[in-house]
């Protein structure tokens, strides 16, 4: 029977320390005291660990390696932000080694560790920092550079790039009113969601700016299940059927509303003032899929780049690796106002 691999974790427990101690005793990074290395160190022997070639990698200082802690990686916004920093970074010879904290961001300590212990050169963290605040010490403590691309948390002492949900809604809100739109309906999100919040805030204040009304019976919260989307869609018109225009949280919402309104016999269009009599909906939501261009008529959308926001962040990060007393950086997209048929 053959001898059973001795590992990193192994290391951790005998000595009684976390993984990314041990990591990085290997590395000979971060700030870790002469007490723990010589525990560490003991283990090491103890067991008969092989340091090998990953280790004395990670001693020169550079191991290719990136890593990313997302939510959940099927969310539009973080598959196509993924996309845009993988690309980047391949382009630099960096791999990027993929994370998910889970749902609620509950396993965010133990994604930053697994990376750690991977020797990684920088983290970008992906949303859930409201959770991560004490991630920023760690990785100034482990010299670990790190970067937030947030839909719309940002986390302070770190450089974050993420878009401008406010203004986004902004401008939706005014385009339809300058349609003649004087009902408008929100529909999707949670009411924990900041990315939501955000939104609603310029939604709201626009409304208040030309004098128009805000009624709370109108803000649907809604998960990202397009069939539950269409159900609340078919309700909402059917109690307040002078709703003339919708705006949507996301672009998974914005797919659902337009079935949900197909159901109740109203059809997607420019709209106007007359539109209740018409028949007629004005439809707007924000961030972008490519099924929006198959519907009839395409959707309108307002949207800030996720695969550039990616982008930037490969950017950020490198720069910090390179330069880790550089200024802290906050960059905000602005959005872009996608006309295709609707609305």
């Amino acid at each position: 029977m053959s001898q059973k691999k001795i590992t990193i974790h192994d290391v951790a427990g005998e000595a009684g320390v976390s993984v990314t101690t041990v990591s990085l005793v290997l590395s000979g990074k971060g700030r870790i005291s002469a007490g723990t290395t010589d525990k560490v160190n003991r283990a090491i022997e103890t067991l008969g660990f092989v340091r090998n070639r990953s280790a004395s990698m990670l001693r020169g200082g550079e191991s290719g390696v990136i890593g990313l802690i997302v939510r959940d990686i099927c969310h539009p916004f973080y598959a196509e932000m993924t996309a845009g920093l993988s690309e980047s970074l391949e382009k630099q010879g960096k791999v990027l080694v993929l994370t998910q904290s889970g749902a609620q961001g509950q396993n965010i300590d133990r994604c930053f560790d697994t990376l750690a212990a991977q020797g990684v050169e920088g983290i970008v963290l992906g949303g859930g920092a409201e959770k991560a605040d004490r991630l920023v010490d760690r990785a100034r403590e482990e010299g670990i550079a790190l970067v937030c691309a947030s839909r719309a948390s940002s986390l302070e002492g770190t450089d974050t790039i993420r878009p401008d949900n406010l203004h986004a809604a902004q401008m939706a809100t005014e385009y339809l009113i300058k349609r003649g739109h004087h009902c408008i309906a929100w529909l999707g999100g949670s009411g924990a969601s900041l990315t939501r919040a955000e939104q609603i805030g310029g939604y709201c204040a626009t409304l208040m700016q030309y004098g128009l009304p805000f009624r709370s019976e109108w803000i649907i919260e809604s998960g990202r299940s397009q069939r539950d989307v269409a159900s609340l869609t078919e309700t909402l018109i059917h109690q307040h059927p002078t709703i003339t225009a919708i705006l949507c949280h996301n672009a998974s919402v914005a797919l659902g509303c337009y079935f949900g309104l197909q159901r109740t016999g109203r059809s997607i269009g420019k709209g106007g003032m007359d539109s209740y009599y018409g028949q007629e909906m004005a439809l707007v939501g924000f961030g972008d899929v490519p099924e929006a261009e198959l519907t009839d008529p395409p959707l309108t959308f307002v949207s800030s780049s996720a695969r550039e926001i990616g982008r930037l962040a490969a950017q950020k990060l490198l720069q910090r690796i390179a330069d880790s007393a550089r200024p802290v950086e906050n960059t905000i997209l602005p959005p872009l106002l996608i006309v295709r048929g609707s609305a």
